[in-house]
């Protein structure tokens, strides 16, 4: 029960990797607020976790919206009064490459709305998040920022300009929070997952999965799981001392062309 008496808040929270997150705090004793535009997941979600025993509540939240994320904090601290931890993981993807050319001729290329979308909810949202939670933790003296990257934020990838960016941008967000908030007694840190068997990813044709796996040295996609219990051990006593770092959760991923 690693989490006993603390509130998790996570982002993205009622599928895939956030809902495997939200599942592993609240069996270790946090109370969890999911935030997802998902309603019906995300009640169905709080609903089963008090049904076991559980403290969860699900939150509507556009984390790109700064009225409605603030609205949800000061809910949550009327509710709870403390945010102990944040694990901003709400994510889209808009893929498509940068320009496409057949035969010398512009076919396509990737639109405004494609490239600030994705901006807009994978690092406006994560900047929105905890420029609200951080007061309440700073009063605290205490708290854990945990931010979804991703492995092609380091090495980047085909088609994904607008995810890399964001996915890059947060990494480099991580590193200043831990600067600035260090002091407070706040951790900051980054997890890069690599190929994860979401629903989203399975969808993918076969081809794609087998070579999803190949380029991985361990020889199989990773499990929402995988990435749950890497932020639980970074938001745990267990990580007390780490802070603007970027765990690499992947299987030794090869990102190629």
């Amino acid at each position: 029960m690693r989490f006993q008496d603390k509130v998790a808040i996570i982002t993205g929270g009622a599928n895939g990797i956030g809902q495997a997150v939200v599942e592993l705090f609240a069996r270790e004793g946090a109370r969890v607020a999911i935030w997802d535009l998902a309603e019906a997941a995300g009640q169905d979600l709080a609903a089963e976790i008090s049904a076991a025993g559980g403290e969860a509540l699900f939150r509507q939240v556009d984390v790109t919206r700064s009225d409605e994320v603030d609205a949800a904090v000061e809910e949550l601290i009327a509710e709870w009064g403390q945010i102990d931890i944040l694990v901003n993981n709400a994510g889209i993807l808009r893929d498509g490459q940068l320009v496409k050319v057949k035969d010398g001729e512009l076919q396509k290329r990737m639109s405004d709305e494609m490239f600030d979308s994705v901006i807009e909810v994978n690092l406006r949202g994560v900047f929105i998040c905890t420029r609200a939670v951080t007061p309440q933790m700073i009063n605290q003296n205490s708290g854990v920022i945990l931010n979804a990257s991703s492995v092609v934020g380091l090495y980047g990838n085909f088609g994904q300009t607008n995810y890399v960016a964001t996915k890059a941008g947060v990494i480099g967000m991580t590193k200043v929070w831990a600067r600035e908030l260090g002091r407070y007694g706040i951790r900051v840190n980054a997890v890069t997952p690599g190929f994860i068997s979401t629903e989203m990813v399975m969808a993918m044709p076969d081809k794609i999965l087998d070579g999803m796996r190949q380029r991985t040295p361990l020889g199989r996609l990773g499990q929402p799981k995988d990435i749950a219990d890497a932020y639980a051990f970074l938001a745990s006593e267990q990580a007390s001392f780490i802070t603007g770092a970027v765990l690499q959760v992947d299987g030794g991923i090869v990102v190629g062309t």
